[in-house]
């Protein structure tokens, strides 16, 4: 028996592994792919696969998920992304929880890893995500990170959801620069400036909290590698934030 529950997940170019991600989940009864303008056979394997199709091109990741809420037909929406797997004890609690909940909305942790290991410790060691929920609620459209708006009541998850979202490092370092431009935009959109604390010292403490107070250190050169990339991370937004600084100052005028 299927659970009576919507799954969407945005998917852009995801031919190679959207078939995977469909069977992986196919006890749910209605998955809605919400295609954010692929050039590939994306939305083709999904449909053969049983799988809705919604168009959601040119919209954010946010604005994708609340496209495909608004599709489905039942109330409750289980938000994923195609590099996300739903752990077998969430998968058995789902039916049971959906028949007496009293909660709007449930945060679920995120078991994430890379490159074949749990990060278990630092920032990705304790990421827990609102991601059920009522479709009455949205998703708040920025660029990156999206959140589920505020809900009064929300419930906690047993089970967890399996998250690897770099196929090798060559993958993740495109990845990287790619959201940390998008964050670089919102935060240019928002009115922020990358100031020299933004530049130089955000990420030096993100390093901090991860390796030490995050106890990162205890996973030798896998907790140094992964902190230190969070810092990177950190720095290459703010960069990209000082550079469309640049680009944008007016004709002849000097900048840092």
């Amino acid at each position: 028996m299927s659970v009576p529950l919507s799954i969407v997940v945005p998917a852009r170019d995801e031919g190679g592994r959207i078939e995977g991600f469909l069977r992986a989940h196919s006890w749910a009864d209605e998955i809605i792919v919400a295609d954010n303008g692929s050039t590939d056979d994306t939305a083709a394997r999904a449909e053969a696969c049983g799988a809705r199709v919604v168009n959601a091109a040119g919209l954010t990741i946010a604005g994708a998920r609340n496209a495909g809420a608004r599709a489905a037909r039942h109330e409750w929406v289980l938000a994923l992304d195609t590099d996300e797997r739903v752990s077998a004890l969430l998968a058995e609690e789902l039916p049971r929880l959906l028949t007496v909940a009293s909660a709007a909305a449930y945060e679920v942790r995120r078991r994430n890893f890379y490159l074949g290991r749990e990060q278990r410790r630092g920032r990705w060691g304790r990421d827990w995500i609102v991601r059920l929920y009522r479709r009455q609620y949205s998703f708040i459209d920025t660029s990156v990170h999206e959140k589920l708006e505020p809900v009064a009541e929300t419930g906690t998850l047993a089970g967890e959801i399996d998250h690897d979202p770099y196929r090798d490092f060559s993958h993740h370092m495109a990845k990287m620069d790619r959201y940390a431009r998008w964050g670089a935009e919102q935060l240019w959109r928002d009115g922020k400036r990358a100031s020299v604390v933004d530049l130089a010292f955000r990420p030096a403490w993100r390093f901090v909290k991860a390796y030490v107070l995050g106890l990162s250190f205890l996973d030798g050169r896998f907790g140094l590698v992964t902190s230190l990339l969070g810092a990177q991370t950190a720095f290459i937004k703010y960069a990209h934030l000082w550079a469309l600084e640049r680009d944008n100052r007016p004709n002849g005028r000097m900048g840092g």
